[in-house]
């Protein structure tokens, strides 16, 4: 081929440097698109592992607040609270949920107190305080869509009035969203945010988080199928979106991460509105387990699969990566 054959567009050259690779990316990732989840026990000066999820642990209130410090001084903009609960303290109502003093609130309490200005996000959801494993009231292998909504509903007041800045409901219970708005804006949280789990399906991604708060042994070989979604559906995530932001949802979570990109990019282009992707127990642990294995390049391949979210329309991440990243990105 003679040099007046060759192409006058050449893709190659914006690739060619550094320098003019980082001009032209269509996508970046910063520390303020992380949230970092975090597991809170009861006692003191706890750092329990996590068998599943490497460099993961349950954490006491006092070690709790010293990570909350570690997200404070990365400039990660939000964390948010899981709580694995005695066996002891569980019943099939999941009554702890609505104390205003149980572990959750009291761990929130700490760290606004400690830290106002991080963000803290409380999920939403029955599964940690059940005997049984669900997300909701269970009643002979029924689970209780509207008894579960009022349950959840002061579960949520009971967050904000610690000083939770954004409730998370994770229950996927018909109607909730709704309920908790008007619920939260009667006890006077009209600014306390709703971050609603609009599109969580029914996944095998969560085995370490149930494993991680406590639930996944309740649980057993048992489904959640008829409240969390089916992944064969796409269309049918739209609805639910649709409906929880009718409901006043101010931004919507799509869970599982990675493996659902495809829902990401049909809610942030046909809705608009601030979406978060979480990169679940399931696709971290599987990552790890790669890392260990030495079959994945471990800082390239956690980056990677931020900006494939971000790309996807991610707003911000739920991530156990988030401390790793954030460092990374200081560099």
């Amino acid at each position: 081929m003679s040099r007046g054959q060759y192409p006058s567009t050449r893709m190659r050259r914006n690739r060619n440097r550094a320098f003019s690779r980082r001009l032209v990316a269509e996508n970046r990732l910063e520390t303020a698109d992380l949230i970092w989840p975090l597991f809170v026990i009861e006692g003191h000066d706890i750092a329990e592992p996590v068998a599943a999820m490497p460099d993961v642990f349950r954490y006491s209130i006092d070690r709790l607040l010293q990570q909350a410090a570690k997200a404070v001084e990365l400039t990660i903009p939000a964390i948010a609270i899981f709580p694995s609960i005695d066996a002891a303290l569980k019943d099939d109502a999941g009554s702890l949920a609505r104390d205003g003093d149980n572990l959750v609130c009291r761990a929130v309490a700490a760290v606004k107190s400690a830290y106002p200005d991080l963000g803290v996000i409380c999920d939403v959801a029955l599964d940690p305080f059940t005997t049984h494993g669900h997300d909701g009231l269970l009643d002979q292998g029924e689970i209780l869509n509207d008894e579960t909504v009022e349950v959840l509903c002061e579960q949520a007041v009971c967050q904000a009035n610690a000083g939770c800045d954004i409730i998370a409901p994770s229950d996927m219970m018909d109607g909730r969203v709704g309920a908790i708005r008007a619920a939260l804006d009667a006890a006077g949280h009209q600014n306390v945010q709703i971050m609603a789990y609009a599109a969580k399906y029914a996944s095998g991604f969560y085995g370490p988080f149930r494993d991680a708060v406590r639930a996944g042994a309740s649980l057993g070989k048992a489904e959640k199928s008829t409240y969390q979604m089916d992944p064969a559906n796409s269309d049918e995530a739209m609805h639910e979106i649709a409906l929880d932001l009718a409901e006043g949802a101010d931004m919507v979570i799509i869970k599982p991460g990675m493996p659902y990109l495809d829902i990401l990019a049909r809610a942030k282009a046909e809705f608009g509105v601030p979406c978060i992707a979480y990169q679940v127990s399931g696709e971290y642990s599987m990552l790890c387990a790669s890392f260990e294995q030495g079959w994945l390049d471990r800082e390239r391949t956690i980056l990677e699969a931020m900006i494939c979210f971000k790309r996807a329309g991610a707003d911000a991440i739920l991530t156990y990566f988030a401390p790793k990243i954030a460092v990374l990105l200081r560099r």
